[in-house]
C-alpha cells in the first residue's frame, strides 16, 4: 500500500469514525440511562429518612421526639398555632418548630411546620453562600390561587381528652382533627371514623440547622497502626449532611441537612392514586419490595428522562404531590406542598381482624412516607367523601384547567422537524388533498436561526408570515417551540438583554449560570423574578417576535430545566434564583414559572387584542407542578413506538386527570422509532380519546403523516379523526366542566363508580366527561376484540351499530382494526356535529346532532356548552349552556338554560340563532314507537298548542342483539333555544 493510499485510508477512516460518533449522539438509545439518575440510596436525604423509618420499625421502644407544647397552643378564627418541641436524643437539647393548623371554609385542613432558627435567620451559611437562610416558604405563591379562607365555624371541642386538642370543622361539623400532644400526631375523622393519620408511625423528621463541626483526626504516633474509628451508637450519620457528589458534580449544600419527612396513613384504604408523573398502574404500587412491587420510592424531581422506561417509580418531567386514597364509597387525599426533590414510600398492610373471624372483616391500611430535601412541611388534608369532592377541593386550591381554545382540543400534527416553510405548506395541502382533518401544525427547534429563539432561519423559513396566512385560510394554527435556554452568542439581542438586565439564573457564586443545551453554551431565564417574567412576556409581541402572527402559539419544552452537562441533566441544586432561593428549593416549580410568563405574553401580544379582552392562549409544557393546569396542556414526553408505551399512556393520562391536570396527552405513534402500520393505526384510535391529541415523531424517524399510509390504514385513521371531530362538542362540554369544577376530562372507573370495588384498579378504559361514552382502546398487537368491564346493570350500546351489552361484569366487544371499542351508557345524552370539515374552526356554525341513549329507567340527560372558542367573552355571558332531559314519564325531551346572563349574552345568542339541531337519534327507542310517525315540537314561550308543530319520526328495528332506534330529522329547534319535544303523540297505523 503506497503513501497516497495510506493517507486516503486514514482520511476515510476518520470520516467514518466521525460519522459513527455523530450517529451515537442522535440515534435513540435502547432505554433510559438509569445511571444518570439517583436511586434513593444515592440521594442523601432519601437514604437518611428511609433509614430513620427502618430504625423506628425495628426499635421496640421507639417514640417520636416531637411534642406539641400545650402551653403554646392558641386558637383564633379557624387557625391553631403553637410550638412543636423536638428533643435531641444525643444531647437532650430542644429545637422549636412553629406549627400552624388551618381549618378552611372548604373543609380542607392545612398543617404547616417551620423551624424557628431558620425562620428568624439565626443560622450561618457555609462557603460564603448568598442563599436565603429561611426554609423556602413561597411555593403557595405559585401553586395556590384560592380556597384558603379560614372557617368561621371551626372550633375547639370542650370534650378534648387530656393530652389532646380536638377541633370540629367542615360541612355540618362532620370533620374532626384530634391532635395528640406528645408525641405529636393528628387523627383526621369524618363522621367519627378515622380517615387520615399524620405521624401515626412517628416518622416526622425535620432536620434542624446545626453548624458543621470538623472533628480532628486522631494523631498517630510513629510505630502505631491506624485503628478503625469507633462509632458512637447514638450519633447520627453525617456522611451526606454536607457536600454531596453525584455524576461528577458536587453540591455545596450551604445550609446543611434540612429535609422534612412525615408518615401519612390511610386506614382501611387499599388503593391510592396520583403523585403524577410516573409510568405504571393508576393504582399505585408498594415501594418496599416484594412480588409485583417496586424497590424504590416514587420520586418527584422534574428531569429530562430520555426514553423513559415502563412501570417504574423513576422521576419524569413533572410533579404533582397530590395523592388520593379510595375505598368503597369513600375518598380522601393529601397535598404535600413542597417544590424540592421529594420521594414517597408506599406500604400496604392488613389491619388486625378478630382471630375467630378467619380474616373476615380485616382491612388494608395504606401507609405512606413522604420526604423532601428542603422547605416547609406543608400538608393539606381532604376528607371527601367522594372523588369529585377531593379533586374539586384540590383544584379549588391550585386552580382549574383553563378553558382551552376550540382548536386546541382538535387534532395536532407535529414532528421534529418540518424543515422549511414550503414543507409546512405542502403538508397542509396534502391533508386537504386526502380529506384528513387537522387544526394545528408544529415546528420544533430547527425553524430557528441557529437555535436562537424568537428568530427564523432565513434560509429555510424566509417567509413565515406567508406560511401562517396559508394555514389561516382554513382556520388552522401554527405552534412553535421556545425553550428557556438562551444561546450564549455575540450579537444576539435576546441574550444581550438577558445579561445586561440580569434576568438569568445565577450559579452558587452569584454569577450568571452557564450550561449546555441545544444551542450549546446557554443561559437560563429566571422566571422567579417578576422583572424577568415581564421581560419574557414582552418578547412575544408581534413587533418583537418578527414573523409571528395571530395564529401562532407556543410550546415550552426542556423547562425542567434540561441541562445536558448538569447533574441528572438539570441545574445544580446550589444555583441561585431571584430572592436568593436555591434551585434545590424551587426545582419542581421551574417549569410552571416559565409557562406562566409565556401565558401572560400571549394574552395580549398587541394593544388591539388587549383592548378586545384578549385571546385565550395555547401553551404546551413538558415540565409542570400543581397549578400548571391553569395555563394550558402537557404531554407525557419522549415515549417510544412500542405497544407497551401505547398501553401505558392510558393510566398516565388518567393519573394526571385525577391529580388536577386533565389537559394531557401522549405522542401519538411514539416519539422514538418507526411504528408499524397496525400500531400507528391503533395509536390514532387511542389518541382520538386523549384530551390533548398530537402526533409527534423524532427527527430520525421516517415521515408518518396519515396520508402517507396505504389506503386501508389511511382510511381507518381518517375515520378515527372524524370521530374525534364529530364529538368535539362533547369534548368541549367536558373541558368546560373541568374548567369550572376541576373534574377530569377523561375519568377512570373508580371516579365514576366509587362504590364498585372491582373497578378500583382498572386503568385501560375510561369515560369521556359526563357523556356516558366508555372507551377501551386496543393496545395489544393483533387483537380483534377487547374485554370491557361494565360496573353495573345499566344497558350499554356499541357506538357504531347499537349492539346491546349489559353488566355487571366483563363483556367481549368486537374490535377489528377498523373499529374503536366505544360504548354508550344508558341514561345519557351527548351532542355531536356530523359534517366532516377540514378543521374545527370551519365547524363553528354547523348544525348539531343529539344522541339520546335510553337505559333501564327509560330516562336520559346531558349537557352542551359552546362559545366562540377563542376569546374571553364567555366570562361576560357570551356562551350557550343547555341541559337536555328525556323524561320517560312525560315521554318528552326538553332543553333548559344553565347559563348566567352577562353584557355580551344577547349579541352572542343573536350570532348563533341560526345554529340548529338537525337530527335527534334515540338509541333503545321503545318498541311502542314502531308505528309512531310524528313528534310535537314547542319552542320556549309558545302559549298555544297551535304554535307547536309536528315533525316526522322514523323508527328502526334492531337485529341480532342490536337496540331499536329512532330518528327525528330537522325538528326545527336551535341549539341555544328553549324547547320541548313531545314523543307521546298517538301512534298511527
Amino acid at each position: 500500500m503506497n503513501a497516497a493510499n495510506v493517507n486516503r485510508f486514514s482520511k476515510w477512516t476518520y470520516v467514518f469514525l466521525l460519522f459513527t460518533a455523530l450517529c451515537c449522539l442522535f440515534t435513540p438509545a435502547v432505554s433510559v440511562k438509569k445511571e444518570n439518575f439517583k436511586t434513593c440510596s444515592q440521594s442523601g436525604f432519601c437514604k437518611r429518612n428511609r433509614d430513620y423509618a427502618d430504625s423506628a420499625a425495628t426499635t421496640s421502644s421507639w417514640s417520636s421526639p416531637y411534642a406539641l407544647d400545650p402551653a403554646s397552643i392558641k386558637f383564633d378564627k379557624g387557625q391553631l398555632t403553637g410550638n412543636v418541641i423536638k428533643t435531641l436524643a444525643t444531647t437532650g437539647q430542644s429545637v422549636r418548630l412553629p406549627i400552624t393548623i388551618s381549618f378552611l371554609e372548604s373543609g380542607t385542613a392545612r398543617v404547616t411546620l417551620d423551624e424557628e432558627k431558620r425562620q428568624t435567620g439565626d443560622i450561618e451559611l457555609r462557603h460564603g453562600s448568598k442563599a436565603r437562610k429561611e426554609r423556602y416558604n413561597e411555593a403557595e405563591k405559585w401553586a395556590i390561587v384560592g380556597g384558603t379562607q379560614l372557617s368561621a365555624g371551626a372550633a375547639i371541642s370542650k370534650g378534648s381528652e387530656t393530652g389532646t386538642t380536638k377541633v370540629i370543622y367542615g360541612p355540618m361539623s362532620k370533620f374532626e382533627a384530634i391532635i395528640s400532644h406528645s408525641p405529636l400526631s393528628i387523627d383526621f375523622k369524618r363522621d367519627g371514623v378515622t380517615q387520615v393519620l399524620l405521624n401515626e408511625r412517628g416518622l416526622l423528621n425535620m432536620e434542624h440547622w446545626r453548624p458543621k463541626v470538623d472533628k480532628p483526626a486522631k494523631e498517630i504516633k510513629e510505630g502505631e497502626e491506624a485503628s478503625e474509628p469507633v462509632e458512637d451508637p447514638a450519633a447520627e450519620d453525617e456522611s451526606t449532611w454536607w457536600d454531596e457528589s453525584f455524576g461528577g458534580n458536587t453540591d455545596s449544600k450551604p445550609k446543611g441537612p434540612e429535609s422534612v419527612a412525615l408518615d401519612v396513613t390511610f386506614p382501611g384504604y387499599e388503593h391510592v392514586y396520583g403523585v403524577a408523573e410516573h409510568t405504571g398502574p393508576l393504582s399505585l404500587r408498594q415501594t418496599r419490595g416484594g412480588d409485583g412491587n417496586f424497590d424504590e420510592p416514587y420520586r418527584l424531581y422534574n428531569a429530562d428522562v430520555f426514553e423513559y422506561e415502563m412501570n417504574s417509580p423513576m422521576t419524569l418531567y413533572g410533579s404533582i404531590p397530590f395523592m388520593q386514597a379510595h375505598k368503597k364509597d369513600s375518598t380522601v387525599g393529601v397535598f404535600w406542598l413542597n417544590a424540592a426533590e421529594t420521594w414517597i414510600d408506599i406500604v400496604k398492610s392488613k389491619s388486625a381482624a378478630n382471630p375467630l373471624s378467619l380474616g373476615i372483616g380485616s382491612e388494608t391500611d395504606t401507609k405512606t412516607h413522604w420526604f423532601s430535601e428542603s422547605g416547609l412541611l406543608d400538608v393539606f388534608v381532604f376528607l371527601g367523601p367522594t372523588p369529585k369532592d377531593v379533586v374539586g377541593a384540590f383544584t379549588g386550591l391550585t386552580g382549574y384547567t383553563q378553558l382551552p381554545q376550540h382548536f386546541a382540543i382538535a387534532h395536532h400534527q407535529c414532528r421534529w422537524n418540518y424543515v422549511t416553510d414550503e414543507d409546512v405548506k405542502d403538508v397542509d395541502r396534502k391533508f386537504d388533498k386526502f380529506n384528513i382533518p387537522y387544526d394545528v401544525i408544529w415546528l420544533d427547534i430547527e425553524y430557528t436561526d441557529g437555535k436562537k429563539y424568537f428568530t427564523w432561519d432565513p434560509m429555510t423559513f424566509p417567509k413565515p408570515i406567508e406560511m401562517q396566512e396559508q394555514l389561516d385560510e382554513h382556520e388552522r394554527k401554527l405552534v412553535a417551540i421556545i425553550d428557556p435556554h438562551i444561546k450564549n452568542e455575540a450579537n444576539y439581542p435576546i441574550v444581550d438583554e438577558l445579561k445586561s438586565k440580569d434576568f438569568a439564573t445565577h450559579n452558587k457564586d452569584g454569577n450568571i449560570y452557564e450550561g449546555w443545551c441545544w444551542p450549546g453554551s446557554s443561559h437560563w431565564v429566571d422566571c422567579f423574578s417578576p422583572a424577568a417574567r415581564a421581560w419574557w412576556a414582552s418578547l412575544f409581541q408581534y413587533k418583537k417576535f418578527l414573523g409571528s402572527a395571530h395564529n401562532l402559539w407556543l410550546w415550552n419544552d426542556m423547562n425542567e430545566p434540561s441541562v445536558f452537562n448538569g447533574p441528572e441533566t438539570t441545574m445544580p441544586k446550589d444555583n441561585l434564583h431571584h430572592g436568593g432561593w436555591e434551585h434545590r428549593d424551587v426545582h419542581n416549580l421551574n417549569g410552571l414559572t416559565l409557562v406562566n410568563a409565556t401565558f401572560d405574553g400571549l394574552v395580549a401580544r398587541n394593544k388591539e387584542e388587549e383592548k378586545a379582552g384578549g385571546v385565550r392562549p395555547f401553551v404546551l409544557t413538558r415540565s409542570f407542578y400543581a397549578g400548571s393546569q391553569r395555563m394550558g396542556a402537557m404531554w407525557t414526553g419522549d415515549n417510544q413506538a412500542e405497544w407497551s408505551h401505547l398501553k401505558e399512556s392510558l393510566p398516565m393520562i388518567l393519573s394526571l386527570g385525577v391529580t388536577g391536570f386533565p389537559f394531557a396527552g401522549a405522542d401519538v405513534g411514539g416519539f422514538f422509532g418507526n411504528p408499524e402500520k397496525e400500531l400507528l393505526t391503533r395509536w390514532y384510535q387511542a389518541g382520538a380519546f386523549y384530551p390533548f391529541f398530537r402526533a409527534h415523531a423524532h427527527i430520525d424517524t421516517r415521515r408518518r403523516e396519515p396520508y402517507l399510509l396505504p389506503e386501508v390504514e389511511r382510511g381507518i385513521i381518517t375515520q378515527a379523526l372524524r370521530l374525534r371531530y364529530a364529538l368535539l362538542p362533547t369534548w368541549y362540554t367536558a373541558f368546560h366542566a373541568a374548567s369550572t369544577s376541576g373534574e377530569p376530562v377523561v375519568k377512570p372507573m373508580y371516579y365514576v363508580h366509587p362504590g364498585d370495588e372491582k373497578g378500583f384498579s382498572i386503568d385501560d378504559q375510561m369515560y369521556l366527561g359526563s357523556s356516558g361514552l366508555l372507551v377501551k382502546p386496543v393496545t395489544q398487537e393483533g387483537a380483534t376484540s377487547v374485554d370491557i368491564y361494565l360496573p353495573d346493570g345499566e344497558k350499554y350500546f356499541d357506538y357504531s351499530d347499537y349492539t346491546q351489552h349489559k353488566g355487571p361484569g366483563h363483556v367481549e366487544v368486537e374490535a377489528p382494526l377498523e373499529k374503536v371499542p366505544l360504548l354508550m351508557r344508558g341514561g345519557h345524552i351527548f351532542p355531536r356535529r356530523d359534517r366532516p370539515r377540514r378543521s374545527s374552526g370551519l365547524m363553528k356554525y354547523d348544525p348539531f346532532t343529539l344522541v339520546i341513549v335510553l337505559g333501564n329507567a327509560g330516562d336520559a340527560e346531558g349537557d352542551v356548552y359552546l362559545d366562540d372558542g377563542e376569546s374571553y367573552d364567555y366570562e361576560q355571558g357570551a356562551y350557550i349552556h343547555r341541559h337536555f332531559k328525556y323524561d320517560a314519564e312525560t315521554v318528552s325531551l326538553t332543553s333548559t338554560d344553565l347559563s348566567m346572563a352577562g353584557k355580551k349574552t344577547k349579541a352572542y345568542l343573536d350570532e348563533m340563532k341560526s345554529v340548529r339541531v338537525e337530527k335527534i337519534i334515540i338509541v333503545n327507542a321503545p318498541a311502542s314507537w314502531k308505528h309512531k310517525s310524528e313528534v310535537r315540537v314547542a319552542e320556549e314561550g309558545a302559549s298555544k298548542s297551535s304554535e307547536a308543530k309536528d315533525v316526522p319520526l322514523k323508527w328502526f328495528a334492531g337485529e341480532s342483539g342490536k337496540a331499536d332506534w329512532a330518528v327525528v330529522r330537522n325538528p326545527g329547534v336551535t341549539i341555544g333555544g328553549g324547547w320541548k319535544i313531545d314523543f307521546s303523540l298517538d301512534s298511527k297505523a
